[in-house]
């Protein structure tokens, strides 16, 4: 029986151990945790969210939302457990935070092709397949390996999570249930700024104290998750036309749209916590709750999460990756997840997809596939193997991933809608053809 490791229990090497299993490949999946716990993660189990409990929009004329309609075609396990623990979020998909990362675990655990064994791997096994989704928290010994595996340095960033409060510590005289543009049902709680309330926490966030980075001199923001503080510092008016943007907010206590919003999206199933929007942060402890403070309704707000920031590495993919997820230098090694470069929850999903489809492909006798450029996941996988490797940066899905359509269509709504129909068709075809389960 050959052998098949697949280093880290994240969205990624759970998704491709499962999609292994699936095809009758026996797997051992290395998750370290609870015996060795890193800086971001509160438990043991699989495939647990660490940031936000959003997988974003659900729409398939979105760029998130179709690659998550294309995952479900493809019978991700991580966009069935996501379906499966749902918490009203509007127009996103939004997960029960801990009842969705059980779920995983369990049916991983249950699985009988996949093994989990509890402990940490500290270098890159030299026989046998392996699948490298250890995670942007990647660190010490086994960094240090994958270090010497690329022959390339690794670049480091910091990424921040958001602060999540109770229900019941909200002022609701002050705060109100609300979905922007009233699209689907109320299911976030807004809380209003006038200008100088507004104003009053701007400057505050733009003093207030920050954790210290564990690197000096490396704090390097992702775009896409960029600290709250470090927004605020870019200009008086860069969070209010961002997270707090007023638009499509009409305050029922007053009859009128403010000047900003903060938006409060619900955290678990029971919808007794929520956590922040855009409010990820490396702010202390204590100069958090002095921002909540400054925030009207959540002057009493009970902190249950703090916001926290920790350090994130990837690889450079372009130099080193197929784009079926394995090694150029390598084709024995695969990588997925975040450290592949792929930023955010589903992103990694699609990469884990990618490499136990392709990785049990070769084991059955067939050629790996590259999916069609056409599709979100086909435009991701491009992206992290084809872009240009000195300025490579980590990349959410995105319709600039995706090539446009000929004849160009002028309006924004139809062009999306036309990108949309086109890929899950050429997903659909794409999975016929090369007789992948979806």
């Amino acid at each position: 029986m050959t052998s098949i490791k697949v280093i880290g229990g994240g969205l990624a090497g759970a998704e491709a151990s499962y999609q292994l299993a699936e095809r009758g490949h026996k797997v051992t999946l290395f998750e370290m945790r609870p015996k060795v716990e890193t800086k971001a993660h509160q438990t043991g189990d699989l495939a647990e969210l660490v940031c936000s409990n959003s997988l974003r929009s659900a729409d398939v004329t979105n760029g998130a939302g179709l690659l998550k309609e294309e995952l479900r075609r493809c019978d991700s396990l991580i966009i069935r457990m996501a379906d499966l623990h749902r918490v009203p979020a509007g127009g996103a998909l939004a997960v029960d935070r801990l009842g969705f990362s059980r779920g995983v675990t369990e049916a991983i655990e249950k699985h009988p092709n996949i093994e989990i064994i509890r402990e940490e791997i500290k270098e890159i096994p030299q026989e046998g397949y392996v699948i490298v989704a250890s995670g942007p928290l990647t660190e010490g010994a086994l960094a240090e390996s994958i270090q010497e595996l690329c022959s390339e340095d690794y670049f480091h960033f910091f990424d921040a999570a958001a602060p999540v409060v109770t229900l019941e510590s909200v002022n609701m005289d002050k705060a109100w249930w609300a979905s922007r543009y009233d699209k689907g049902d109320a299911d976030y709680i807004n809380c209003p700024l006038n200008q100088e309330e507004y104003e009053a926490l701007v400057a505050f966030l733009i003093q207030a104290e920050k954790h210290k980075p564990e690197i000096e001199g490396e704090e390097q923001y992702f775009e896409g998750c960029m600290p709250v503080e470090e927004m605020a510092r870019r200009g008086a008016q860069t969070l209010s036309f961002g997270p707090l943007k007023p638009v499509g907010l009409v305050n029922p206590h007053t009859g009128k749209e403010e000047h900003a919003v903060v938006q409060l999206r619900i955290d678990n199933k029971e919808r007794t916590l929520f956590n922040l929007v855009g409010f990820q942060t490396s702010l202390t402890f204590g100069e958090q709750k002095k921002m909540m403070a400054l925030i009207p309704g959540l002057e009493n707000a009970e902190i249950v999460r703090y916001g926290v920031m920790h350090q994130n590495s990837y690889i450079k993919s372009p130099l080193l990756l197929n784009p079926d997820g394995s090694m150029k230098n390598h084709e024995r090694i695969y990588f997925a997840g975040q450290i592949t470069g792929v930023e955010g929850y589903i992103e990694s999903t699609a990469s884990g997809l990618v490499a136990g489809v392709n990785l049990a492909r070769i084991l059955d006798g067939d050629e790996p596939v590259c999916f069609p450029k056409t599709t979100a996941i086909g435009g991701l996988m491009g992206y992290i193997t084809e872009a240009e490797a000195k300025d490579f940066q980590p990349m959410h899905i995105n319709w600039g991933l995706i090539p446009k359509m000929m004849p160009k269509i002028r309006k924004k709504k139809l062009r999306n809608e036309a990108l949309a129909k086109r890929a899950l068709e050429d997903m659909d075809n794409f999975l016929q053809e090369n007789r992948i389960r979806g």
